[in-house]
């Protein structure tokens, strides 16, 4: 999880959208397109970007601590669990993005994720069943805000009832996990 507190090499080539700010440009550095198979990674960027949506992301990474304390450090079962008096507490949390629809969203959300696994044996086994041939995309095509398989992703997931995860988060999701490797070309962190 990105701290802002380690020096950064500014000698190195980064993709412009990290600008200069030290969280953004540690998150660019050490975690976005970087490839995942871990489930608890995969829900804790299936809630945050939940939440990001309709914002940036550098105000949803600024509240991540605060998130993982809210959510439980992003254990699913957990979250999955959460009653009325969690939602209480959540709306009233300053930390996190205080949208009862976000926040019911992601308990909801966690249920659904649960059910994934049951029925893939792991939410990343669920995820690559959409990929080509089953791994990363690494081809650098230009910016997309969506691709085919964000699409089908998101349209599926929304079929089974996951909220605030269209296309375009679904496509933020998958550069965050490595799933799609969206480093410019020039990048030092490609």
């Amino acid at each position: 999880m990105p701290t802002a507190n380690s020096k950064l090499p500014t000698d190195k080539k980064r993709c412009s959208w990290c600008g200069t700010d030290p969280l953004y440009m540690e998150y660019h550095d050490k975690e976005w397109g970087k490839v995942t198979h871990d489930d608890k990674v995969f829900f804790e960027f299936l809630t945050l970007e939940a939440a990001q949506a309709g914002l940036s992301w550098i105000t949803i990474l600024r509240r991540r601590e605060s998130y993982s304390k809210a959510f439980a450090g992003f254990e699913v079962k957990k979250v999955a669990a959460f009653d009325e008096t969690d939602i209480e507490r959540l709306k009233n949390d300053e930390g996190i993005i205080r949208n009862k629809l976000k926040i019911n969203s992601a308990i909801k959300n966690a249920q659904l994720f649960i059910d994934l696994q049951k029925e893939f044996g792991s939410f990343n086994n669920y995820l690559y069943s959409f990929m080509p041939s089953g791994k990363p995309i690494t081809g650098y095509t230009g910016p997309h805000v969506s691709t085919p398989e964000s699409d089908a992703i998101s349209k599926d997931m929304k079929k089974r009832g996951f909220k605030f995860f269209g296309t375009t988060i679904c496509y933020a999701f998958m550069q965050a996990t490595g799933m799609v490797n969206d480093h410019v070309p020039e990048c030092d962190f490609r």
